[in-house]
């Protein structure tokens, strides 16, 4: 799609070991989807304060712990469909589940609390993703099944108050978002539509402000999925169906494409502490992939 890019390699960092694969185990989700079970599906990629790497498995609704090592460590399954994942500031592990709406997990005791499972009196559509801003707002997409003949998808934003805005709907399947480094504008991913937004954002202005297409990207089996900003303020697009991370500069230009060693399923990925690699999960071959980073325009 972008001629004459530099192509970034990857590796793999972790492969989800065979004793915690469910090769032969169908859910709901998996018949819903067609096919045969799936040993995994990745996702939900983050870091905590210890460094320690993070991933969910939507199939299963398992919470994994990743090593430096690349040594895997169960968290916690239960009874839910998690996807999104993030660590918040006292450590707590915040889920975008589904099934169940957001959930918050005691890092100790592994005790699970709902956050948010209803809006305006009815019940979240199925939240995807989130990600935390500086001042403890947590935004998170509500896609449900949303899609372009239903789009009916949404953007929240719950308040440190326990405020919830209804930022944006009409859209077909919100799926990743991250926030910009000056934490003025909210980049969200659309996957039916294979499209980046630009929402702009006002502490004063409740809902949509300045909304508008940001990258228009094309190709692939699926669509643009997880997002994440690095500290130079570019933008990263795990791009699903196409085994591709695209690199993007604070105005949209692309400047480089992460291409998966694995398969074509790169679904989210999350900036190591450092700033100087990506950490993908590659749903299709349950692995993380890591690239080191290109230097991009400030």
């Amino acid at each position: 799609m972008f001629v004459g890019l530099p192509i970034v390699a990857t590796e793999i960092f972790a492969r989800l070991p065979d004793a915690l694969r469910l090769v032969h185990v169908q859910t709901e989700w998996s018949r819903a989807r067609g096919g045969p079970g799936l040993h995994s599906f990745l996702e939900g990629p983050a870091f905590d304060a210890e460094g320690t790497f993070w991933c969910v498995d939507l199939a299963h609704g398992r919470l994994f712990r990743v090593s430096p090592a690349g040594e895997w460590s169960l968290f916690h399954q239960y009874g839910g469909r998690p996807n999104g994942l993030k660590i918040a500031a006292d450590g707590r592990i915040v889920v975008a589940d589904a099934v169940n709406g957001i959930l918050s997990f005691d890092p100790r005791t592994r005790e699970a609390r709902v956050v948010l499972a209803e809006y305006d009196g009815r019940k979240l559509l199925g939240p995807n993703d989130l990600t935390f801003a500086a001042n403890g707002d947590l935004y998170f997409t509500d896609p449900g099944t949303s899609d372009l003949r239903r789009p009916n998808g949404r953007v929240f934003r719950i308040r440190t108050n326990g405020e919830v805005d209804l930022l944006l709907d009409g859209l077909a399947y919100p799926n990743g978002l991250a926030l910009s480094v000056e934490q003025d504008a909210l980049y969200i991913a659309v996957t039916r539509t294979l499209q980046v937004l630009r929402l702009a954002l006002r502490p004063d202005v409740v809902g949509e402000h300045r909304c508008g297409v940001f990258i228009q990207l094309s190709g692939g089996l699926a669509g643009p999925d997880g997002l994440a900003v690095d500290a130079a303020g570019n933008l990263y697009v795990a791009h699903s169906g196409l085994a591709t991370v695209w690199q993007f500069d604070r105005l949209g230009e692309p400047l480089a494409r992460l291409r998966s060693c694995a398969g074509i399923r790169t679904t989210n990925l999350a900036v190591s502490p450092d700033g100087g690699s990506a950490y993908i999960t590659e749903s299709e071959s349950g692995t993380i992939l890591r690239a080191r980073l290109p230097t991009g325009r400030p």
